[in-house]
């Protein structure tokens, strides 16, 4: 028994790895998050599998039935529609629950969208922070007031729809001149990562059609000059 955590491409199809292949190609059923858009790829690596949806809406009705399959000795692989499950995708209340029943789980590395968007920004990328999508309504303004001090590059899932929107709060959050990035449609024909201020970066997409996933990184704060030498200072006195 084991639960397999299995990335798929976020677009160019060839950038599924031989192990994941393999995985789903031994695996007694398969978890997808859409079975139609699963579909589509398990055709194009001709694999055969029992394919049965598991997502936001119906994970929590499900997810004990897994276990017990699971249990019974099944290996489970688990997709998202595009990259890691888990990452922005359902994943997580299975990873525990497995846990919680000493059920074996392993991840496979893969794609995920944030890892190449933030490389190929040119900000920051030692130290960074995910945030995801940000809350759509409750709890969206707080959540930005709470990273107005964040000295971390940070790194955001937007749709499409509300890109225009969430740079403009970013400006008024973080400041018009702050350098940041967007990616869309990562791996595929039409890719483009658009990079400077964001004063640059909102009327550059507000005369283009949007489509497509998109990461948005947002340069931190500059840390306040002195800060590393007056903690080295206070270190030292207290030897």
């Amino acid at each position: 028994m084991k639960l397999f955590l299995v990335p798929t491409p976020i677009g160019n199809l060839d950038d599924i790895t031989l192990r994941a292949i393999n995985v789903l190609k031994s695996a007694d059923a398969i978890l997808a998050e859409d079975t139609r858009t699963s579909g589509v790829l398990l055709r194009h690596l001709n694999i055969s599998k029992p394919l049965h949806s598991y997502h936001i809406f119906n994970e929590h009705q499900t997810v004990q039935r897994l276990i017990s399959q699971l249990k019974e000795g099944k290996t489970l692989a688990l997709v998202s529609d595009a990259g890691t499950p888990g990452i922005s995708d359902p994943g997580f209340l299975l990873v525990r629950e497995c846990i919680k029943n000493d059920v074996p789980v392993e991840c496979l590395p893969g794609p995920t969208a944030f890892v190449p968007a933030l490389v190929n920004s040119g900000l920051p990328s030692v130290r960074f922070t995910f945030e995801g999508f940000l809350p759509h309504k409750k709890g969206r303004q707080t959540r930005l007031g709470e990273l107005a001090g964040e000295e971390r590059t940070m790194v955001f899932y937007e749709s499409p729809h509300r890109l225009l929107k969430t740079l403009q709060q970013f400006a008024d959050v973080f400041g018009a001149d702050r350098p940041a990035s967007v990616s869309r449609e990562l791996t595929k024909l039409f890719e483009e990562t658009q990079r400077g201020p964001l004063s640059e970066l909102i009327p550059y997409f507000a005369q283009k059609t949007i489509k497509g996933e998109i990461v948005v990184c947002v340069q931190g704060k500059e840390p306040v000059r002195g800060k590393a030498k007056r903690t080295f200072d206070t270190d030292k006195e207290d030897e």
